[in-house]
């Protein structure tokens, strides 16, 4: 296992992870608790694994990079959108940040808040649409998308104090694939950068994809 945890760790640092909490954060998360049974052997693999429910748990690369792109300040109020099996939502709070999960299938739901509860997070995962973020709990310091969306939801970004950031895969029409963004409000003006190519399970959800 130890051996798989530092080939994690090569293949994250020559993906461009350089932040050493998000390193230090995927070494300590127990990544195969938030597999399949059937899947344990391959939790520390560079690629998505299927979960239940037709969704999948992201590469960690992928984790990691959304990571590390919100830019995680110990005390930050992060919304995880599409929580799944909460591998992502534990990577975030290891990070230092207070997680708040949101999942649209009550049963993923469930087993994310067991599996983090046993990682020993507390982690709140509530049901509902994510395309419409979490507004009982906003303002957010930063949102983090695990699933792909056809624009940017409109409630999410009024969900961010100022200085806040938001990272989500868009896909466009005619595009095979999805492309991870990240926005920033800085001085009430959004500032966008493109972090590359992905591949996600699409949002659900009234501002996004139709069931």
């Amino acid at each position: 296992m130890e051996s798989e945890i530092e080939e994690m760790l090569d293949t994250l640092r020559r993906g461009g992870i350089r932040d050493e909490r998000v390193l230090e954060a995927m070494t300590t998360v127990p990544r195969p608790l938030f597999v399949p049974a059937r899947a344990r052997d391959e939790a520390y693999a560079d690629r998505a694994l299927a979960i239940d429910c037709g969704q999948t748990i992201s590469q960690p690369l992928i984790v990691a990079a959304v990571v590390q792109a919100l830019e995680i300040r110990p005390g930050d109020r992060v919304l995880d959108i599409g929580t799944g099996s909460g591998y992502q939502a534990a990577v975030l709070a290891a990070s230092g940040a207070h997680v708040f999960g949101i999942e649209r299938v009550a049963e993923l739901a469930e087993t994310a808040r067991l599996r983090l509860r046993e990682a020993g997070f507390e982690v709140p995962v509530h049901v509902g649409d994510g395309s419409r973020g979490l507004p009982d709990e906003a303002p957010f310091d930063a949102i983090a998308v695990a699933a792909a969306a056809p624009w940017l939801p409109p409630a999410l970004p009024r969900q961010l104090r100022e200085g806040g950031r938001l990272v989500i895969p868009l896909h466009r029409d005619g595009e095979e694939m999805d492309q991870l963004t990240r926005l920033r409000l800085v001085g009430g003006r959004w500032v966008t950068d493109t972090l590359g190519p992905c591949r996600f399970v699409p949002l659900i959800g009234d501002d996004a994809y139709p069931q």
